[in-house]
């Protein structure tokens, strides 16, 4: 059984967490967020040490380990752009750390985490969940049989929809969640460039507050992606049968089922992380510089071989402003 604590318990993807860290047997012995709404505790661990200011959270984990009852993991599900700084915190606390995505929003962030890594002897780890699901497993293996000259022409759509409040949150700012590309893609662009090799192009056609839409050229694919946060710009099938998101990828026009079976996948990453196979924060490095490079590409337009997607028109931001 180890010791775990949890960095930003009332964000979103935290309850995801929170119930890895049971399922696999383990205790959460204190959590810290800035908003106290955290009664997501009460359904798994009510007797967790909770903090809303990080001094005091900090200094009760080093009581812990002072009394022989050391945190071994920290979890980190903070707002993207804090996730360098908590994952240096967990390792000089003496713990390993486990990230969700995406681990940081520019790669040279990972050369400074991996150097903390050496300096404490402690490991960081990410969430890369899609190398998991059982149907990406399967497309791998599938392409990894045919001949390495194989090049395949797929198509990426992920549209989930995300209501006003999206962009009063630090989602809605890209200088903190790194824009639609990476909050809502990073781990899509890794199940990419792991089943079809590295990234030889990149082409931005569309980008603004609730889209991106581009070509990747892979190694052995050519890959137009649709990305969107617009329920405007869910299939009407879809809208009929109220669906939030939607998701489809094909080959060579031919569609591949993928849309089920993710929110199971934090647990069997724990499990992985916490049996020595994880993913280390250098395995995320591909994707990380892929949305790095979409956020400071300049768009193109509706140029060349774009996806059939990116011609919905613009839309204004909600606001008035764009971030």
């Amino acid at each position: 059984m180890k010791n775990f604590a949890i960095i930003g318990v009332g964000g979103y993807v935290a309850p995801r967490h929170i119930k890895a860290i049971k399922d696999t047997g383990n205790r959460l012995l204190s959590a810290y967020d800035r908003c106290d709404s955290v009664g997501i505790l009460d359904s798994f661990f009510p007797e967790t040490a909770f903090f809303t200011e990080q001094e005091l959270f900090d200094r009760h984990n080093s009581r812990l380990k002072e009394r022989g009852d050391a945190i071994d993991y920290v979890s980190v599900c903070t707002p993207n752009y804090l996730h360098d700084a908590h994952t240096r915190y967990g390792l000089r606390l003496g713990a390993d750390v486990i990230c969700e995505k995406p681990v940081v929003l520019n790669p040279w962030n990972i050369d400074a985490l991996e150097n903390v890594e050496r300096e404490t002897g402690h490991k960081a780890y990410t969430i890369l969940q899609l190398r998991l699901h059982p149907s990406v497993k399967a497309l791998k293996a599938m392409v990894d049989s045919e001949p390495d000259d194989k090049i395949y022409d797929v198509d990426l759509v992920y549209i989930t929809s995300r209501g006003n409040w999206y962009y009063a949150s630090w989602k809605g700012d890209v200088h903190k969640s790194g824009g639609v590309a990476t909050n809502i893609g990073v781990h899509f662009y890794d199940m990419l460039t792991w089943i079809f090799g590295d990234v030889k192009n990149s082409v931005v056609h569309v980008a603004s507050h609730d889209r991106v839409a581009g070509m990747l050229e892979l190694k052995r694919a050519r890959v137009r992606y649709f990305l969107s946060i617009n329920a405007d710009h869910l299939p009407e099938g879809a809208r009929r049968q109220g669906m939030r998101t939607w998701r489809m990828l094909q080959l060579d026009g031919k569609e591949y089922e993928f849309s089920n079976g993710f929110t199971e996948l934090h647990t069997e990453s724990y499990d992985a992380i916490l049996s020595g196979r994880g993913f280390s924060i250098s395995e995320a490095r591909k994707c990380i510089q892929i949305v790095h490079d979409i956020r400071n590409a300049v768009p193109i337009g509706l140029k060349g071989d774009y996806h059939p997607m990116a011609k919905y028109p613009l839309t204004p931001h909600p606001f008035g402003w764009d971030k």
